[in-house]
């Protein structure tokens, strides 16, 4: 892959399983869900898959990443980072090896002298990832929104007009991992196990 004059990749970086640390996919997902984008912009979900995004990143005029970060700021806190201090946050205090993994693809696309032209980090700062099968805490779910809405000021920056997507659309993205059936399966808090999801054991644990 190549880059072209234009082109924008808009990544979600994380795991869904584990509670806040599902922020970037479930950015990625609402902006998908809610806009459609011209062809020059991509909104991609990357989970964990550390390297194996080089290509995609390499091909990209313009980065938008979004991710649960530890900024030492109060759990729910967004915040914005650009530039050559992206690295750096990711890096500060590395709450899963995801981080590590991007913390490569960045200086792997730096070496090759293909570093994108424009980089915007969107984080939050979360309140809990120690919950194997939990969804986000209401903290940080109500940040989504405000996350989206900085990543359309990003784009209308470079030109960008996105276009609203008509009530009752079909899902964007695969509907298995939407928040809202990913949610109807979740047991109770009463019923849930504390130490993850009884969903995700194997049945004779």
């Amino acid at each position: 892959m190549t880059a072209s004059n234009e082109s924008i990749l808009i990544l979600g970086i994380g795991n869904l399983l584990w509670a806040d640390e599902g922020f970037g996919v479930r950015c990625v997902e609402a902006l998908n869900a809610t806009w459609a984008l011209p062809e020059r912009v991509t909104v991609m979900d990357g989970g964990t898959q550390g390297l194996y995004l080089l290509p995609y990143v390499t091909a990209a005029r313009h980065l938008l990443v979004f991710d649960a970060v530890d900024y030492g700021l109060p759990p729910g806190t967004v915040r914005r980072v650009e530039g050559d201090e992206v690295p750096q946050f990711l890096g500060a205090k590395k709450m899963s090896l995801h981080q590590t993994g991007f913390q490569e693809v960045l200086a792997s696309a730096r070496m090759l002298d293909r570093f994108p032209e424009s980089l915007l980090l969107i984080g939050v700062q979360p309140v809990e990832l120690d919950d194997f099968g939990g969804s986000l805490r209401p903290a940080v779910a109500a940040q989504v929104p405000v996350a989206v809405g900085i990543a359309l000021d990003w784009l209308a920056a470079r030109g960008v007009r996105p276009v609203a997507r008509s009530a009752g659309a079909a899902p964007a993205g695969d509907p298995a991992l939407a928040l809202d059936a990913y949610e109807q399966g979740r047991p109770s808090a009463g019923a849930a196990c504390r130490t993850g999801d009884r969903r995700f054991f194997p049945e004779d644990a």
